[in-house]
């Protein structure tokens, strides 16, 4: 029976039967150190901070602090921003921050 009224309510649009989607990485703000070279994020930012429902301030702020404190600095590694980077990068952008910050990151 519970199931019943289930499928009902979700066929008249009573309630939202779709699932939702995966949050995604947490961005990796090393911790909010001091840093004299930045690592490479291991994952693409997911839909936390690319669905306007999902995103979270804290995290948003996270964000634009790492970059705005350290998107200049050079790679630990010394390797050239990965694809995850510049994804993070324009991110940072798209979120309304200044370019200028991570302009080597995104050539």
């Amino acid at each position: 029976m519970r199931v019943s009224i289930l499928f009902l309510c979700c066929a008249f649009g009573l309630i939202s039967c779709a699932s939702s989607p995966e949050p995604g990485p947490v961005f990796d703000n090393e911790g909010g150190a001091e840093l004299t070279c930045m690592r490479h994020q291991s994952q693409p930012p997911g839909p936390r901070y690319t669905d306007e429902s999902m995103r979270s301030t804290g995290e948003t702020l996270s964000l634009l602090r790492y970059y705005t404190a350290h998107g200049s600095k050079p790679f630990c590694d010394s390797h050239k921003a990965t694809d995850f980077d510049k994804q993070w990068a324009q991110l940072y952008v798209t979120l309304g921050a200044d370019r200028a910050n991570v302009t080597a990151l995104l050539g």
